[in-house]
């Protein structure tokens, strides 16, 4: 599909009632009310503090598909584009419906509900449901295997979001969208079912090379059986990993949750149209691997005492009375040549303090640090 109608549908049919970072079932629910009668919306089980997991199935084709996001409940990116989705697809003059005539798609839009209110990455037990899919000892994982079971489907897509430590590549461009064909065996085979989702990606990569050049990647393909997409792709169904990653000054993920809603509908329509044998994904094989080189901020040349070096700092995700602060955290204070800043802040070797007038020490929390006696502010919204 053209990439402008693509972005046109987007804005056609974002879901204003969500923005953020914090999702939430309190959120969807009202959403998941007013669906059309064309998708049918249940309660597939229930989170270790008893929160419902819901389970969207809509359109009426052979390949079928499956969706899950918010395994880890901090990561919600993916689940707003979910709804962008579900409002593009639904509507009664959509111009897809090619889509749902020829799949079938299973949406789980939060299966962590749990971690989601909370915001955390982990279970109400703090167990990471993506290293319990062998032994399968909560019931969020045994929604997701039962649903897997059930539904059988030929394509999964594994729906996450990656912090903004991540480039793609060793260059200064973040990774702002990536993906991965997971392994299926310790040996990190390329295998004929891997071959098909690398196909898949090499789609969805050569559509975001012309909206974001060289800012996808694609993470190392260890093999862990304990990681549902190799538990998945080990089962031979191809299983696509969507990291949700960072765009400049884009915090709340807005513009990130634009381009995977784009990677969505390319990969849902070259799958409704092609057969998707594998046999041209070598163009995946190019996309470079995430590396660890970016900081939140970086201050350069900064006198502390009377030692001149960089300051690095992380924004530490809080939630606080239901509100997502991002706090300042100095993590590095030392040379950091080879790393890069989302924001870079140059002292000119004038002494850097915090906003008593005290040195900066790793750990500390700074909404403002002093440089030459002005005060700069570090929060970001």
């Amino acid at each position: 599909m053209n990439i402008q109608a693509i972005k046109s549908l987007f804005l056609n049919n974002k879901e204003t009632a969500l923005y953020g970072r914090y999702i939430t079932n309190k959120d969807i629910e009202p959403l998941l009310n007013n669906l059309p009668e064309t998708a049918s919306v249940k309660v597939i089980g229930h989170s270790v503090q008893d929160r419902p997991i819901y389970g969207i199935k809509t359109g009426h084709g052979k390949k079928r598909i499956l969706l899950w996001s918010q395994m880890h409940g901090n990561e919600s990116t993916t689940t707003k584009a979910l709804f962008d989705l579900l409002n593009t697809l639904l509507k009664d003059e959509s111009d897809l419906n090619h889509l749902l005539e020829a799949c079938t798609l299973y949406i789980i839009p939060i299966l962590n509900p749990d971690g989601a209110k909370a915001y955390t990455r982990i279970n109400a037990n703090e167990v990471d449901l993506n290293r319990d899919a062998q032994n399968l000892t909560q019931p969020e994982s045994q929604v997701l295997r039962t649903i897997f079971n059930d539904f059988k489907p030929h394509f999964c897509y594994n729906l996450h979001g990656q912090r903004t430590i991540f480039s793609a590549g060793k260059v200064n461009k973040s990774a702002t969208v990536s993906f991965l064909s997971p392994a299926q065996d310790k040996d990190c085979t390329i295998t004929p079912n891997r071959k098909v989702s690398m196909e898949v990606i090499a789609v969805m990569n050569a559509m975001l090379q012309q909206e974001i050049p060289d800012q996808v990647g694609v993470y190392d393909d260890a093999f862990n059986i304990n990681c549902v997409g190799d538990t998945f792709q080990s089962e031979n169904v191809p299983t696509i990993l969507f990291e949700a990653g960072h765009f400049h000054e884009d915090y709340q993920r807005e513009k990130t949750r634009e381009l995977i809603y784009m990677s969505y509908i390319t990969s849902l329509d070259y799958i409704s149209k092609n057969p998707v044998d594998g046999l041209v994904y070598d163009s995946y094989l190019s996309i470079p691997e995430n590396e660890k080189l970016f900081l939140d901020i970086i201050i350069r040349n900064a006198l502390i005492e009377g030692e001149t070096v960089d300051v690095g700092i992380q924004f530490e995700e809080r939630l606080i009375n239901e509100n997502l602060e991002f706090i300042p955290k100095i993590v590095k204070i030392e040379n950091l040549e080879g790393i890069f800043g989302h924001k870079e802040i140059e002292a000119h070797g004038n002494e850097v303090l915090n906003e008593n007038g005290e040195s900066l020490e790793i750990d500390s929390e700074n909404v403002l640090v002093r440089i030459n006696n002005e005060n700069v502010l570090l929060k970001t919204k």
